[in-house]
């Protein structure tokens, strides 16, 4: 097979890889969004579509984390605008811009720091990179979506701490809001991490 060939190949698993991938997130997205209605215990949903933003960073790279995180936040922000998330669409009505940039920033950021940190560190050894991945994703994506709550959205969090019976802002953001999703998504990474890794070395052992 000539190099143009396998360049061609390599484009077009790629583009399908990417293809598959961004649909996975798709479904997943909205089967947060369904699993949220039925356990109405945060004004957010869990996010269960961090698992294949990894996979799509560690086979393809930190451009594709990127993108699929991308894919994610727009279904985000659709479900902001649309109401069908409640918490995100008091977020848009709070600031829409801003609410846009945030969404956008943390699914984006997320994807192409699990990139970036399976690159460097699959290098020594993929089970390390891919669980470090994994494990960074769900950090990013909440670490910033905290920060950017607490930088432009405040009164909303305070409404939120408000009705959850809070007064303590930085408590209830960290520990009540955030932190069950945030547990829930890291330990579904984790768990899901070895699966990542066969997914990763059987794609390499085709190439």
């Amino acid at each position: 097979m000539t190099n143009t060939k396998k360049t061609i190949n390599s484009k077009t698993e790629r583009l399908v890889g990417l293809a598959i991938l961004s649909a996975i997130v798709i479904v997943l997205q909205y089967l947060s969004v369904a699993i949220g209605k039925i356990f109405p215990m945060l004004p957010f949903s869990i996010t269960l579509t961090l698992i294949p933003i990894v996979i799509g960073a560690a086979m393809y790279g930190a451009s594709a984390g990127a993108y699929l995180g991308g894919v994610f936040s727009v279904i985000v922000v659709i479900n902001s605008i649309s109401g069908i998330d409640a918490g995100g669409f008091m977020v848009w009505q709070a600031n829409p811009v801003l609410c846009v940039v945030l969404c956008m920033l943390k699914g984006i950021a997320a994807g192409f720091v699990a990139g970036l940190v399976y690159k460097a560190l699959s290098k020594f050894n993929v089970i390390f990179g891919t669980f470090t991945a994994a494990i960074c994703a769900p950090v990013v994506n909440t670490g910033i979506f905290i920060l950017g709550m607490f930088l432009f959205f405040k009164p909303t969090l305070e409404t939120w701490a408000t009705l959850n019976n809070q007064n303590d802002v930085l408590f209830y953001a960290l520990f009540i809001m955030a932190g069950v999703n945030f547990l829930i998504e890291l330990v579904s990474n984790i768990v899901l991490s070895p699966v990542v890794v066969k997914i990763i070395n059987a794609v390499k052992k085709q190439k």
